[in-house]
This record gives structure tokens, C-alpha cells and sequence, in this order.
């Protein structure tokens, strides 16, 4: 087993009352009921919300112009008051914004920034450029299940294992191993490829999830990965691959199969259906932190802070 690479800087946990800003990298809200059931959301927590100037921007498929949204994201990060960043949701957009950010100022004050899918894009850039835990979880404009709720607050505001057992999750191959986390969704770390934010892959535990992507697609992915270092990490843990168009069958060939000759391939411990990705419950997943895989036991477990 590879020595696992030391864990990344943990940024300091959401308490009551915790102001946490409600911000769109990436794509646009439907309306205001989003933006209404997001800072419900936030107070449920018991955080105060705090909702950037262009929350509700559009342009085109972006939620306002890369101005608009870089410039929500800086006033949050020059915002000694804010505590915490909580992305409304996904979509298309952050990569555009990433040489745009003035990262140091979350170097100099550390805070949670928790999203998923094309939040892909800033947790990578977190990681590489400020050495922070970034959180793969929730978008605030979703309504929270008791399962979801449970693993973010153990995440942001416990500290603790936010994930553990991973029901319906099965082996694709066996093993336990123990590394840093790294990833999120497949798209972007694929996306990532060859710019100064890829996320390091060599010794970690690399979690990979997408959405509306058919098994070629996928397939391409995986691949381009495999080319680019994932052949160094330490073991793999699948989430949803959700809503793919070809129902997950191309010409014969499944997903499970693309998947199963990836993990064939690696030779690490490697555990598929694990919850994350786009589905309703899913796990909040610090990316950065150091965790335990035992793909036989269907477990990933978190190691505290």
C-alpha cells in the first residue's frame, strides 16, 4: 500500500450563527423560489444567510456574466464576516472564473466553500492553490433530505465522519486502503486535465460521480484519466452516474463494464454506487482530508480534522 499523502488545512467549522454566503459560479436559478428555498435552508441550519448581489443574474446559460460572478464570489472572500460559502448550484461556469479569483483571500481566512457538481471546478482550485479542505455536497437551492442534512452538518459543522457505510454500494474490486481524497464530478476533474488546477490524483482516493452523460462519454473520461495519473492513486470510489441518456447501454456495452475494466485496470480497492453525486441523498465529502476505503466492507470513513 502507497503511504498516504498528508491531509490538506481544514477550514474552521460553521457555528450557530455562522454567516454563510449564497452564491452562483456556475448556472442560473429557475427564479426566485430557489433563492427562497436556499436561504430556508440556510436558516434550518441555524446560519445566518447572506445572498451575493447576482444571485439571480442570467446570462445566457451563466448565472450573470463572468464579472458578475466572480465578483459575488470576491465580496464573500473579502468579507471579514463570512464564515462560510455555500454555492445555490451547478450547471456550467466556475472553470471560466478560476483565473479571475484572488484565491489568497481565502488562504488568509479559511472557510468552508460547499457545492458539487460544477463546483468541481473551485474544490480543485481551493485545494491546489490554498491547501483547504473543500466540501463535495449539497447545493444550497435543493431541498435537504435527513440524510443529506445529517452528513453536511457532520462535515461543516461537527468535524466529523460525514460518511461511513454506503448503502447499495457493492466492491467492483476488493481491498482496503487509505489516502486523500480527491475528485468530485468526473466532467470537470477530466476538464482539469493539463491546467494549473488539476487535482493531484497520485496516492489518493480519487470519488468520481456525473450526470446526463451516456457510457461513451463516460468511457472517454475515464480514459483521459487514466492517460493523465489516475493509475497512481491509492483506491477509486464511484457515486451516481445518474439520468444518462442511453439508460447506461451503448451498443451492448455498459457502464459497469467501463467501470469494471477502469477498476481492472488500477488494481486498487474500488467500490461503485457509493452516495454522492446527483441524487437526493447523498454524502458531504471533504475533499482534501485523509480517509479510509475497505471496498469489501462497502465503507468510507473520514478521518477527523
Amino acid at each position: 500500500m502507497r503511504s498516504p499523502v498528508a491531509a490538506l488545512a481544514a477550514p474552521p467549522p460553521l457555528a450557530p450563527g455562522a454567516r454563510v454566503a449564497l452564491v452562483a459560479p456556475s448556472g442560473p436559478l429557475e427564479g426566485a423560489a430557489e433563492l427562497e428555498l436556499a436561504i430556508a435552508n440556510t436558516r434550518a441550519l441555524g446560519w445566518e444567510p447572506v445572498v451575493g448581489a447576482h444571485a439571480l443574474a442570467r446570462h445566457g446559460y451563466l448565472a450573470g456574466t463572468d464579472e458578475e460572478r466572480a465578483a459575488d464570489l470576491h465580496a464573500a472572500l473579502a468579507d471579514p464576516t463570512i464564515d462560510g460559502i455555500w454555492c445555490l448550484r451547478g450547471g456550467y461556469g466556475a472553470l471560466r472564473l478560476l483565473d479571475r479569483l484572488d484565491l489568497d483571500l481565502l488562504r488568509a481566512r479559511p472557510r468552508a466553500i460547499v457545492g458539487y457538481s460544477d463546483v468541481t471546478a473551485l474544490h480543485a482550485a481551493v485545494n491546489a492553490r490554498c491547501g483547504l479542505i473543500a466540501h463535495h455536497g449539497p447545493t444550497a437551492r435543493a431541498p435537504l433530505s435527513a440524510f443529506s442534512r445529517d452528513s453536511l452538518v457532520r462535515a461543516v459543522v461537527d468535524g466529523a465522519d460525514p460518511c461511513g457505510h454506503a448503502p447499495g454500494a457493492e466492491p467492483l474490486r476488493g481491498g482496503a486502503t487509505t489516502g486523500r481524497l480527491a475528485g468530485g464530478n468526473l466532467a470537470l476533474v477530466a476538464a482539469l486535465c493539463g491546467t494549473p488546477y488539476a487535482p493531484s490524483l497520485e496516492g489518493a482516493i480519487v470519488v468520481l460521480e456525473d450526470v446526463n452523460e451516456p457510457v461513451y462519454r463516460i468511457d472517454r473520461m475515464l480514459t483521459q484519466l487514466l492517460l493523465a495519473g489516475l493509475r497512481a492513486c491509492a483506491g477509486i470510489v464511484f457515486g451516481s452516474f445518474d439520468r444518462m441518456p442511453d439508460g447506461g447501454v451503448d451498443a451492448g456495452r455498459t457502464l459497469r463494464d467501463v467501470l469494471a475494466e477502469v477498476a481492472d485496470a488500477l488494481a486498487v480497492p474500488c467500490l461503485v454506487g457509493a452516495p454522492f453525486g446527483h441524487i437526493d441523498d447523498m454524502w458531504t465529502i471533504p475533499l482534501g482530508a485523509t480517509a479510509e476505503l475497505d471496498a469489501d466492507a462497502c465503507t468510507l470513513h473520514v478521518h477527523a480534522a
